[in-house]
């Protein structure tokens, strides 16, 4: 079994027991053990990142279409949640989907959330994270101090996604669950990349994924995670 230290995420904060993507959801994930949080950065239409998975609120509005005054208050932005994180490191998503109404081809938000990130936290308690692999090329080159990560979904070829994820210098790759397998963890790793898989809830697999040698495990349950992790260890 994997002796290194496998990380907690916390998927929108501690999750399964606070909304997601609250500063309430941030604040007990730390309670609960967690490492890092994950959360999710959009932009609002007079240019604030603030923090949603979805571009559109549960009523229907669209984020980008409205001010950020205009939000509900358990939205937060970018800054107020990566201040309610702290200790924690946060692995901050940039939510740029094609098709999606917000999607910016052109990374001009991309200043916006560099600026906030390096006003709040410094850079080494920081990973960026896209599915959006040209935003994350983009942000290196605006601000090559902040790690970035490569988000994927089904992995067709492996090898090559490894690969591509090397030569545009990310540090980390963020697979599916049901992609990972001890295989794709000997791969990235001979490459110098970590592994951070998202998102594990069952106990039974968070082991299974610790014995491959993961070196995070993005989750709702923070806390059941950090059991699982402190039991390995010793």
């Amino acid at each position: 079994m994997a002796t290194q230290r496998c990380r907690v995420i916390a998927h929108r904060g501690a999750s399964g027991r606070k909304r997601e993507n609250t500063l309430a959801a941030f604040t007990l994930a730390y309670d609960l053990g967690a490492d890092l949080v994950e959360l999710d950065a959009r932009r609002t239409c007079d240019g604030v990142i603030v923090v949603h998975h979805d571009a559109r609120l549960v009523d229907g509005r669209v984020i980008v279409e409205l001010s950020a005054d205009a939000l509900p208050s358990y939205v937060p932005s970018l800054a107020a949640a990566l201040d309610a994180c702290r200790p924690m490191g946060v692995n901050v998503e940039i939510k740029n989907v094609p098709g999606e109404p917000d999607y910016d081809g052109d990374h001009c938000h991309l200043a916006a959330i560099v600026a906030v990130m390096r006003a709040v936290r410094p850079a080494d308690e920081l990973l960026v994270s896209s599915f959006d692999e040209p935003t994350l090329v983009r942000l290196r080159a605006i601000a090559p101090q902040f790690a970035t990560a490569l988000l994927t979904y089904e992995l067709a070829d492996p090898r090559e996604t490894v690969d591509r994820a090397i030569a545009n210098g990310h540090v980390a790759l963020h697979p599916c669950d049901a992609t990972v397998d001890a295989a794709l963890v000997a791969r990235a790793h001979d490459g110098g990349l970590m592994v951070n898989v998202w998102t594990v809830d069952d106990p039974r697999r968070m082991r299974e994924l610790i014995a491959f040698g993961v070196d995070g495990i993005c989750t709702n349950v923070p806390d059941v995670a950090r059991a699982i992790v402190d039991a390995v260890r010793e």
